[in-house]
């Protein structure tokens, strides 16, 4: 079994590391234009009969019949109910996850989400207003498996940063609800909820029925459909980000147990086919001890299967010269999840310029992120960490700027603008400045 494994090996110190780095990074993001025309019309669609082309779709996708959008709707109540029916242990995971994510988020709306101005010499008052968004839409996946950790990492950070209405939807097939998720969505504070999904769900949330309200913003994970609808309604409302497949990389300095070490690479292995998992590490005898650790536990995982095509297809150990250039292949990668697994994680941070979170020491599994760590896992993939960054309170906000020009001020800025725009041949715009001036 171990021996079968086709893991790949790279050494950056070798003549084609080059070629083989692109061919491990690639992953086509092509649209898949059966998906995109098919989107196209379901959207379509809903746009133009609403609530009756939702429970079309609803029951031809989810297998899932109503009679009205009413009976689609999870009540307050419901919600209540499956989060009294859990068992004790699990609502505790709940509250005291949630409680976490709550804190992080309130200390970074603290922090980065408060208004601001001031003014200058002449009496001009600059600033900006920052207010919360009326009303967002999460998406929580319903289809292979269950999230209730998504529902908190959306719901609470829109809660914290004061939007006035949470509107969730999630699929669920054959009408088979999951408790978790419905009680994570009571502590969360969702308003309201539906059990739709797939494209029709985003078409609903994007532009309003006659029972689900439409909203400024859609956030949240889900299929191809998903991504596809969220990006052709980006634009009618706001959106988070088109996520790509799910990584981790971990850059280890040879001193965490190897076992730990193959199993945080298991652990977004075995999220799909197409997840991507790495080991960056200058030790070569402990890459080898962390491949053996992989070969050894790869039986004992239930989805064996999905890990072994995860790390086959896409995953890599790379040896390489030193710490620091583990840690420059990992600015080129800018990962979703990178883990500096090291006895001295706070010397190796400071060369990190790129990753969706960076987790430090080996105590800092990837999991306890996902979780109840408290920062948001909802994160940049695919390399997009070099330019955007993890969900938050700043994404359930707007920003408005603020300008009070005073009567001293507009003596000095009319005759910039003025000049300015007298060279844009915007000769209103120059007049407008001018009149404001004291002859």
């Amino acid at each position: 079994m171990s021996s079968s494994l086709n893991l790949r090996q790279l050494d950056a110190s070798s003549a084609d590391f080059e070629a083989e780095f692109q061919r491990l990074r690639h992953w086509s993001a092509e649209e898949d234009h059966a998906i995109e025309e098919r989107v196209a019309a379901i959207l379509a669609d809903v746009k133009a009969r609403g609530d009756a082309a939702v429970l079309e779709y609803t029951a031809r996708f989810d297998g899932l019949s109503a009679d009205s959008m009413a009976a689609l709707e999870l009540t307050r109540e419901e919600l209540k109910a499956a989060f009294d029916a859990i068992t004790p242990p699990q609502r505790s995971a709940l509250e005291a996850a949630a409680a976490r994510v709550r804190s992080y988020h309130e200390r970074q709306l603290a922090a980065s989400g408060q208004s601001w101005s001031y003014r200058d010499t002449d009496g001009t008052l600059l600033g900006q207003k920052v207010t919360p968004l009326d009303r967002v839409g999460i998406y929580v996946p319903g289809g292979k498996a269950a999230y209730p950790s998504s529902v908190l990492m959306n719901a609470i950070p829109a809660h914290v940063a004061g939007v006035g209405e949470i509107i969730m939807v999630v699929p669920t097939p054959r009408g088979e609800k999951n408790a978790l998720v419905l009680a994570a969505a009571y502590v969360a504070g969702v308003s309201r909820a539906f059990t739709v999904g797939g494209a029709q769900a985003v078409g609903a949330l994007a532009y309003g029925t006659a029972t689900v309200p439409g909203v400024d913003k859609i956030t949240g994970p889900g299929n191809a459909y998903v991504a596809s609808a969220k990006r052709r309604v980006f634009g009618q409302v706001g959106i988070d980000m088109i996520a790509g497949p799910s990584e981790i990389l971990v850059i280890a300095d040879g001193t965490t147990p190897p076992d730990w070490v193959a199993m945080d690479l298991f652990s977004q292995a075995e999220h799909d086919e197409l997840a991507q998992s790495i080991l960056l590490c200058p030790d070569a005898r402990y890459i080898a001890q962390v491949r053996e650790a992989i070969d050894r536990l790869l039986p004992t995982m239930p989805r064996a299967a999905v890990i072994r095509a995860s790390l086959e297809g896409r995953g890599a150990l790379i040896l390489t010269r030193s710490m620091e250039e583990a840690c420059d292949i990992s600015n080129r990668i800018a990962p979703e999840h990178l883990e500096v697994s090291s006895a001295e994680p706070h010397r190796w941070e400071p060369l990190l310029k790129h990753a969706g979170a960076i987790f430090l020491g080996a105590y800092t599994s990837e999991s306890l992120g996902d979780y109840c760590a408290g920062p948001n896992h909802v994160l940049p993939t695919s390399g997009t960490a070099r330019f955007s960054s993890p969900l938050g309170t700043y994404d359930f906000q707007k920003r408005s700027s603020l300008i009070e020009v005073s009567e001293a001020g507009a003596q000095v800025l009319g005759v910039i603008a003025a000049e300015l725009a007298y060279g844009e041949g915007l000769q209103g715009h120059a007049r407008a400045a001018e009149l404001r001036l004291k002859r």
